[in-house]
């Protein structure tokens, strides 16, 4: 019991034997389908997130694309099924001692696959004399290595906003599965996000100001609701014979609520000797910069936008 235990065949035969081909009646069963659902997203998102990790431990500093790799990881799971096999998908452990052994294209990763598949073909039994004990020492000596102290004390001082959800997505983790951990994460990442745009509606530069000069207040990229009572709140305490500039050249998108509230203080500034100038309220900035970017620089041609995705985006 606290053995590796795989099958062990005798000669080709006995090893090909081991392949089964799949029971597509089970195709009837519902239950199938939200099993399948649920292992492609595990499978994605663990593979994405080593994908992120291997390309921080990657001496070289090369970005793997991910749409490559996730194609590739559904066409092997895919052959996979129709011999029997489990499901696969990238491991950080594998990654990263392929690295460590000084492993620097992708051929060392289909070294890797080609070693495991003559040690079960080959040796079967020597594999079976390999405690289970060593293969966990080895992945908390790999576990050390990637998540040392320094880099929990590193996301730390970052700050709340990234110690936070990571230390709830790793704690959720432990305590649950993969998924759940990375779901609770991810909401409190959400709600982390959300309070820091309703924290932060503008910048004012309290450096540069000096008395009597105008006050600048410039809007952040997406100004929500949520923003609403802090701009009015910040809109009524400016003093009477003040001169305010309103900066929204770098706001993507505004609420129409807070437009409503600055054309409401640009009448009201009339009776306090306020002059009021705006500044980028005429949406100067693009509200597709990636589009813009990959057209103009990278001369790729631009997607035209389908008539629903256009309806859903004027509302």
């Amino acid at each position: 019991d606290h053995l590796v235990s795989i099958p062990v065949t005798e000669g080709l035969n006995g090893f090909l034997g081991q392949f089964t081909t799949p029971d597509f009646s089970a195709f009837l069963n519902p239950a199938i389908y939200t099993i399948g659902i649920t292992m492609a997203v595990v499978a994605s998102l663990e593979t994405l997130l080593c994908v992120e990790a291997t390309d921080k431990l990657d001496p070289y500093k090369r970005v793997t694309p991910t749409n490559r790799e996730l194609l590739a990881q559904g066409t092997g799971n895919v052959v996979s099924g129709l011999i029997g096999g489990l499901p696969i998908t990238q491991v950080i452990v594998r990654s990263s001692a392929n690295i460590q052994s000084g492993g620097r294209t992708k051929a060392s990763a289909t070294i890797h696959g080609g070693l495991l598949l003559i040690s079960a073909f080959a040796i079967p039994a020597v594999l079976n004399l390999i405690p289970l004990a060593a293969l966990a020492a080895i992945l908390l000596v790999v576990g050390y290595k990637l998540a040392k102290p320094s880099m929990i004390i590193g996301m730390w001082k970052k700050g709340r906003g990234e110690f936070i959800p990571f230390a709830v997505t790793v704690i959720g983790i432990v305590l649950t599965d993969l998924l759940m951990g990375i779901a609770f994460g991810l909401v409190v990442a959400i709600v982390s996000i959300l309070w820091d745009n309703f924290k932060v509606p503008y910048k004012f530069d309290i450096r540069n100001y000096k008395s009597g000069e105008p006050i600048r207040i410039e809007f952040s990229e997406v100004v929500s609701f949520l923003n609403k009572a802090s701009i009015q709140q910040t809109l009524n305490t400016i003093p009477p014979n003040s001169k305010v500039l309103l900066d929204a050249s770098q706001t993507l998108r505004m609420h129409p609520d807070v437009h409503e509230i600055i054309e409401e203080f640009q009448i009201n500034a009339q009776t306090k000797d306020i002059t009021v100038e705006l500044i980028g309220f005429e949406a100067t900035v693009s509200e597709t910069p990636v589009e813009d970017f990959e057209e103009k620089v990278l001369q790729k041609p631009r997607i035209k936008t389908s008539k629903v995705a256009q309806l859903f985006k004027s509302k």
